[in-house]
């Protein structure tokens, strides 16, 4: 199996649905999915079967106790954390192949001890004045495929006929 082209994490995420949909877009688009616990839901053979998520066993979700212990498991070399409070944009960062997307529940977002600590690699989406930001699926999609477009434009990966070639 080839190398992810990023690592999406859901810190503490509480919405199967959300869940779902980002498992869809981290498998089409080769990356990997890590949920750090807790989840506001079950993830187990019978709960995705229920659910119709007959590409989960191919995504091979990553779970991990707690943030310290997906640190201690994945020693990421780059984080880029998400919050609709971050001041820099995700079309200023230069995203990287392998780079960890980390993103907070739907309901709270990401603990402010984190984006606290991660301060410097905390990134938002542009949107208009008053707006209390996107929905999680839409955001990790939308960050995805940002960081597919920059290694396209790298030429680290080929886009042809609609398909990506790492």
């Amino acid at each position: 199996m080839a190398a992810p082209l990023l690592h999406i994490v859901l810190h503490e995420p509480e919405i199967p649905n959300n869940t779902g949909n980002i498992g869809r877009t981290a498998i089409v688009l080769g990356c990997a999915l890590h949920l750090i616990e807790p989840l506001g839901f079950d993830v187990s053979e019978k709960a995705c079967r229920r659910a119709g998520l007959d590409y989960w066993p191919r995504l091979g979700v990553t779970q991990h106790a707690n943030w310290d212990a997906f640190l201690a498991r994945q020693s990421p070399p780059r984080l880029w954390l998400f919050s609709a409070h971050a001041s820099r944009s995700v079309f200023d960062a230069d995203l990287r192949r392998g780079d960890y997307l980390v993103f907070g529940k739907e309901t709270a977002g990401l603990p402010p001890a984190l984006l606290d600590r991660y301060a410097a690699r905390c990134l938002r989406f542009p949107m208009v004045h008053g707006e209390r930001g996107l929905n999680l699926a839409t955001a990790v999609c939308a960050a995805a495929y940002e960081g597919v477009r920059q290694m396209a434009a790298r030429a680290e990966l080929t886009i042809r006929d609609g398909l990506i070639e790492p």
